[in-house]
């Protein structure tokens, strides 16, 4: 059970030395300011330098000595019309200048043909306010990106949570995601992962590359096709690792489609079957919306064909789908509601004991931790009662792999200690849906602490 994707930190890095480091150094340093003081002539020298302008040019700037550091930078700059200076016919090099001017130069010096790709992509957002297109010069200068997560989990319980029959699980989970630039339009991302337990001494440790997918736009449809780690029925549904490709088409009112194969669910060891030939392909249709509004709603539909141990779990049964209908409301700025009804195609599992084929999920969230905010903190409360044909590889980290489905409750929150580090709690409180099918002592308390780290 792991199920607990972050946001990603893009970065940067630089392959050889250039001028233009320096002064982006400079500029992410100041970058909260509103102003930088005497930070012009520096902007000058660096633009003159990547500035492809020949022969000597007159300086028409009365304050500027022709014995200054940059004069020669600011002439070059001046005679191209990219520096104007004042109407008095000076420089005024020591004023305090705001990004928004400093746009205004480098817009400028594009216009005029400059290779200055670092300043470009620094002042994408100011740029791009002012009408000049960067995207391929952003693309230029980080064409591949490298992101990462470290994340460390310990849970305990009151029942047996692992293979191994132990009550308590711990975790170290490294990602490292790998961006690449194919174009305008497209891009690449892989991911690779190692996985260390903690549960004894036998060093169970596992590496792979598990996301490798395209990601683009063919017209208006937003496309990604590959191995990817997603959810669907926001998690209630099955959130893990598959192979497919799934198309969006719209924004605030959009329609999506996905085809391909559950992969995670013919590996993972609380599949409700229990075995590795679980699922075969699937596909899945949605209808919704994502706007500002105080409420949106989503209504879908999700079909699995079921292999050897799916047959089994379900009766012999060779397929099953779920449908799905969803609201979230925006009660406050930072107070959240949502619910989520489903409903199964399957009332009996295996022996012919019927089951519950309905379920509910529903979330009430305050707030929320930020990573790149620290001291912000979010508070969530969850209620399940999922029948278990409703399900297939449920998000929570509490105790699903009940036989007849789950209901229960659950309470958490976290706190961005610092920068990029964010702890968070969670408890759960599961039991199965029939007890007579379950058992009496099956209700189930996990306690999960996380911590985790992106970069």
């Amino acid at each position: 059970m792991e199920k607990n994707d972050l946001p990603k930190m893009s970065g940067r890095k630089e392959t050889v030395w250039s001028p233009i480091p320096v002064i982006r150094s400079y500029v992410i340093i100041m970058k909260k300011r509103t102003v930088w003081k005497s930070l012009l002539p520096a902007v000058a020298v660096i633009l003159g330098i990547a500035f492809p302008l020949n022969g000597q040019a007159a300086n028409p700037f009365a304050d500027v000595p022709a014995g200054h550091w940059a004069y020669e930078s600011i002439a070059k700059l001046a005679a191209a019309g990219v520096v104007e200076g004042y109407g008095d016919d000076t420089f005024h090099g020591n004023r305090l200048m705001t990004r928004y001017e400093m746009a205004q130069i480098v817009a400028k010096a594009l216009a005029k043909g400059a290779n200055v790709d670092r300043l470009s992509a620094e002042f994408a957002e100011e740029l791009e306010g002012l009408g000049v297109r960067v995207t391929s010069l952003e693309k230029k200068a980080d064409n591949v990106q490298v992101t990462g997560e470290v994340y460390y989990y310990y849970a305990s319980s009151n029942h047996a949570i692992t293979e191994s029959g132990k009550k308590y699980e711990n975790e170290l989970r490294t990602r490292l995601y790998v961006t690449g630039t194919v174009n305008d339009n497209w891009k690449y991302v892989g991911r690779l992962e190692n996985r260390q337990h903690f549960n004894d001494n036998v060093g169970n440790e596992k590496t792979e590359f598990n996301v490798a997918k395209l990601e683009g736009r063919l017209g208006g449809l937003k496309v990604t096709a590959g191995a990817d780690d997603d959810e669907f029925g926001e998690g209630c549904i099955y959130d893990g690792e598959h192979d497919a490709v799934k198309v969006t088409y719209g924004d605030k009112v959009y329609v999506s489609g996905a085809y391909g194969k559950l992969t995670e669910i013919n590996e993972d060891s609380y599949a409700p079957a229990e075995g590795e030939k679980f699922a075969k392909r699937f596909w899945n249709a949605e209808v919704g919306t994502k706007t500002d509004g105080f409420v949106n709603g989503k209504f879908g539909y999700l079909n699995t064909k079921l292999d050897t141990d799916g047959k089994t779990g379900y009766n012999g049964k060779d397929d099953l789908g779920i449908w799905y209908a969803g609201l979230g409301f925006n009660l406050t700025d930072d107070l959240g509601l949502s619910a989520l009804y489903l409903k199964g195609s399957r009332d009996k599992i295996a022996g012919g004991q019927q089951i519950d084929d309905d379920g509910l999920a529903l979330t009430l969230s305050y707030k929320g931790a930020e990573e790149a905010k620290p001291g912000s903190w979010g508070l969530t409360a969850n209620y399940y009662r999922q029948g278990k044909s409703t399900y297939l590889l449920h998000t929570i980290d509490g105790y699903t792999d009940f036989k007849s489905g789950f209901k229960g409750w659950s309470v958490g929150g976290e706190l961005t200690v610092a920068k990029n580090m964010v702890v968070g709690i969670n408890y759960y409180d599961t039991r199965p849906m029939k007890t007579e099918i379950d058992g009496k002592d099956s209700k189930t308390r996990v306690l999960w602490s996380d911590f985790t780290i992106t970069f």
